[in-house]
């Protein structure tokens, strides 16, 4: 290269672009085959193809980086835009573009205090956010059926857990394995966390009911995983109630704020998971002795209150002899209110019966008889004007012999027979009516004066007229009418005025019927 540098003018070999680039390449590697280079992190690109491309940059310079896709996964800090970082690699150049890049294998924090700064930046991003808010944080479960682990399998972190729960209530619980340190830690936690909130309730594999994040203690850098925006807004947004327990009690991780409670150990989150079982014992117990003695008091107090009303009450006895003073009172009036009641309807069944007088009921009997009679005379005529009519029409028909007896035998059958019905039907009829009158008469017989004068009682009558009243009758001939005759008396024997007997004295005494 010194040979190529120290030939001039014009007889100089002229070199070709690929010579002149893998020259620089060589001397470029072969005096930088390992630097670590100091600068903040500008641009980030992570390509499909797994390659990782930043910038390093400085004021007034910037230094193009590359991390492979291999070494990339593998690296322990993940450069983000405005971290200081120490990036460890060789120096190369890319002859496509005439410039040079380091091949990053390995990414470190350029000190506590660079990392703190894009700490507390990020921090600010998230609470401004509202995904650390105190409203947001659910309660935990008292007493948990299962509880969802996300951790390390092979660490003391879930051994102690597990220990710790066993010691103060054995529950179900479910391990998630995941990496807790490194490039692996956030993509993990993150997708455990998500992967405990989809399981579907009641499905083959049970959903928690709380969920533990947790993780031993260590540098800033082994912490670093935990506060990845992803694993952050993974907590935050959790259904399920979840214990943050990474670290010791110094350490503090952004997941810490996104969740519902911060445990300062592992063996801490398995105490705030579910209570000691002993002591849950002891409570019952004396909630069950507490709920005894205050059932006993009641019990007393509502026997007291019940002998303190008892006190206030009548005697059985009292009350039965009250009732049974009442009753006798009531059969004691009794059979007069009966009589009252008997009276009574003896005078509406005499004002009811008043209209109905015999001589309207004969009346009505005789109108009926009367009009039967016309009506079965009318229909004899009848009968008689048709058979009379049917011989005429016969005689005047020129018709042959045959045919003229067979239709007058046909004639003659339906004559006897129109005549039979009519001779049951006029039988029906005068059946009825005879029942109807019978009937009439049985009642004109009931209601009659004469049923009357069979029980006592007798009808003056006076020049043909019923005498209702002694005041005004003229002296003359009186006569009355008993059930068995009729007798005549001079009114009055021997005296110019007649003598007014007496009105009866008592209810049940007989007076006049009219």
């Amino acid at each position: 290269m010194d040979d190529l540098l120290e030939e001039t003018g014009d007889n100089a070999p002229a070199m070709s672009v690929a010579e002149l680039s893998g020259a620089i390449n060589r001397l470029v590697e072969g005096g930088f085959a390992r630097v670590r280079v100091r600068g903040e992190v500008g641009r980030v690109v992570q390509a499909r193809s797994g390659h990782l491309y930043f910038d390093l940059k400085e004021e007034g310079a910037v230094l193009a980086a590359v991390s492979w896709r291999g070494q990339a996964a593998r690296l322990s800090l993940k450069p983000e835009e405005g971290m200081e970082v120490v990036a460890t690699g060789r120096l190369t150049t890319f002859p496509g573009q005439s410039k040079y890049q380091l091949i990053v294998e390995e990414v470190t924090a350029a000190g506590v205090g660079a990392l703190m700064a894009m700490l507390e930046a990020r921090r600010q991003k998230l609470a401004a956010e509202g995904l650390f808010d105190a409203a947001r944080k659910r309660p935990l479960p008292f007493l948990p059926e299962v509880i969802g682990v996300v951790t390390s399998p092979t660490g003391a972190v879930i051994r102690d857990i597990l220990h710790r729960l066993r010691e103060r209530f054995p529950r179900h619980v479910l391990v998630w394995p995941v990496a807790v340190q490194g490039e692996r830690c956030a993509p993990e936690v993150a997708a455990a966390i998500r992967g405990f909130n989809a399981l579907a309730p009641g499905g083959r594999v049970p959903r928690p009911d709380l969920i533990i994040v947790a993780r031993g203690g260590g540098s800033v850098e082994d912490l670093w995983g935990f506060n990845d925006e992803a694993v952050v807004r993974a907590a935050a947004e959790s259904a399920i109630p979840l214990i943050s327990a990474v670290g010791h009690e110094t350490d503090t991780t952004l997941i810490d704020h996104a969740a519902d409670r911060r445990a300062p150990t592992p063996t801490a989150a398995a105490e705030m998971a579910v209570p000691v079982r002993a002591d849950l014992s002891v409570r019952v117990a004396e909630l069950e002795a507490r709920r005894l003695r205050a059932i006993s008091v009641l019990g007393e107090r509502r026997s007291q209150r019940l002998s303190d009303l008892a006190r206030g009450l009548p005697r059985p006895a009292d009350l039965v002899d009250r009732r049974a003073q009442a009753l006798d009172a009531a059969a004691l009036r009794l059979p007069g209110a009966l009589r009252t009641t008997a009276a009574r309807a003896a005078q509406m069944l005499a004002r009811a019966g008043a209209p109905l007088r015999p001589r309207l009921v004969q009346g009505a009997v005789e109108s009926k008889g009367a009009r039967l009679q016309e009506v079965a005379r009318g229909l004899e005529r009848s009968l008689a004007e048709t058979m009379r009519e049917r011989l005429r029409t016969l005689r005047n028909q020129r018709l042959d012999a045959a045919p003229i007896s067979r239709e007058m035998m046909r004639k003659e059958v339906q004559l006897q027979s129109t005549a039979s019905r009519f001779a049951r039907s006029a039988s029906a009829v005068l059946e009825q009516r005879t029942a109807r009158l019978s009937a009439a008469a049985q009642l004109h017989e009931a209601l009659g004066y004469r049923a009357t004068l069979r029980r006592g009682y007798v009808v003056a009558r006076a020049a043909g007229d019923v005498v209702t009243r002694a005041e005004g009758l003229a002296p003359g001939v009186l006569e009355l009418e008993f059930h068995d005759g009729r007798i005549e008396v001079q009114h009055p024997p021997g005296t110019s005025q007649p003598r007014r007997k007496a009105a009866p004295s008592a209810p049940g005494s007989q007076g006049s019927l009219f």
